[in-house]
């Protein structure tokens, strides 16, 4: 096939000068698939090992701090042996676990506040008043004393029982002898916040001792109707005290929740309420309580 004749060009007459060379461009360290290439991908192994060593230093520290509480709480009387440098130590540990803010940010989880948590310590005057009566009636006797939160698949609130433990010797069975129960509902105010409206206050699950049963009926002579009434009447005893009506005012107040995880509760009073319709558990001004889950922990009083 012919050519068709190109069109004339003028070119200088020096000779030409090389073309510059160009530069290569960067090639980068990287992996191959299929032909494509691919940014090279940095290990996560140090970052994670590093988030792993944090966590486990924050447990680490959580758990020392919540055990030196532990500590500074034993052979208190739950408070009320605690002398004046006790309770400047044991204020100082409160802070300490408190610091770390667990949940500080994030709503109360009503799931982890749910159960029975058994006192450990309190700075609640209307409690220890409890523990005086003890000390100064050789009879009467405090067992343990309880929180009962029902609150389980919630998020708004739920009830609370405060249960009182107590006996008189020889009549009543040794420290579970009675039960002394001050129900309330709750709301949730804030993430840290809850607010306590009494209902009433029941005494029941009376347990007379071997001595007052055997005094009521012989066990060498043969049980009477009335001594079998009266044992029944006993047993099946429940006094009840409504504190909330149409003509009552409902006594409550604000709980702060300032540590709650797994296997410890941390809660003070941020309000006073009307101790003279409720002097027990009202949580008087600045109170302060640390409970663990029943069954944790043995009693160390």
């Amino acid at each position: 096939m012919a050519l068709a004749a190109a069109p004339l060009l003028r070119l200088p007459i020096s000779p030409p000068s090389p073309p510059p060379a160009q530069t290569p461009p960067p090639l980068l360290a990287c992996n191959s698939v299929n032909g494509v290439r691919l940014r090279p991908q940095r290990s996560r192994q140090p970052r994670r090992a590093a988030a792993a060593a944090a966590t486990a230093s924050l447990a680490a520290d959580t758990e020392r701090r919540k055990h030196e509480l532990l500590r500074a709480v034993q052979e208190t009387g739950r408070g009320f042996a605690a002398s004046p440098d006790q309770r400047a130590s044991i204020e100082e540990a409160i802070v300490s676990v408190e610091e770390l803010g667990a949940g500080e940010g994030s709503p109360l989880d009503l799931a982890a506040l749910d159960g029975t948590w058994r006192l450990c310590y309190t700075s609640a005057s209307d409690v220890r008043v409890l523990f005086e009566a003890a000390e100064r009636l050789p009879l009467l006797q405090v067992g343990q004393i309880y929180q009962k939160f029902e609150c389980k698949d919630r998020s708004d609130g739920g009830v609370v029982r405060n249960v009182v433990r107590w006996s008189i010797e020889n009549l009543l069975e040794e420290q579970e002898g009675a039960t002394l129960m001050v129900s309330a509902k709750f709301a949730v105010m804030s993430k840290r916040n809850i607010f306590l409206q009494f209902e009433e206050v029941v005494v029941e699950n009376i347990k007379i001792s071997e001595q007052l049963q055997a005094l009521i009926a012989p066990a060498i002579l043969p049980r009477s109707f009335f001594s079998l009434q009266i044992l029944q009447f006993l047993k099946t005893f429940r006094a009840q005290v409504p504190v909330n009506g149409p003509e009552r005012r409902s006594p409550g107040g604000l709980y702060y929740l300032s540590y709650l995880d797994r296997d410890m509760l941390l809660g003070r009073s941020t309000s006073k309420v009307d101790e003279e319709v409720l002097p027990l558990f009202t949580f008087g001004n600045y109170s302060f309580g640390l409970w663990k889950p029943e069954g944790s922990v043995p009693n160390n009083d």
